[in-house]
């Protein structure tokens, strides 16, 4: 199924949770904050939402510097 992650089509599996997109992406979830469909998902709630079809996703990660 289709998804926009970032402003950018994905395609993911049905079913994929929020929590599994981040792994499918490399992204450690305590590195990125995530907004599905324009709400903030906080990280204890990433294993339990689902991604449907046509869901905009943004993940926003943090860099360290100095």
């Amino acid at each position: 199924m289709e998804v926009v992650v970032n402003g950018s089509p994905k395609t993911v599996r049905p079913g994929v949770t929020l929590l599994e997109l981040l792994a499918e992406l490399a992204l450690d979830p305590r590195t990125v904050v995530v907004e599905h469909n324009r709400r903030i998902v906080r990280r204890p709630a990433l294993g339990e939402t689902p991604v449907a079809a046509g869901d905009a996703i943004e993940l926003v990660h943090f860099v360290g510097g100095g």
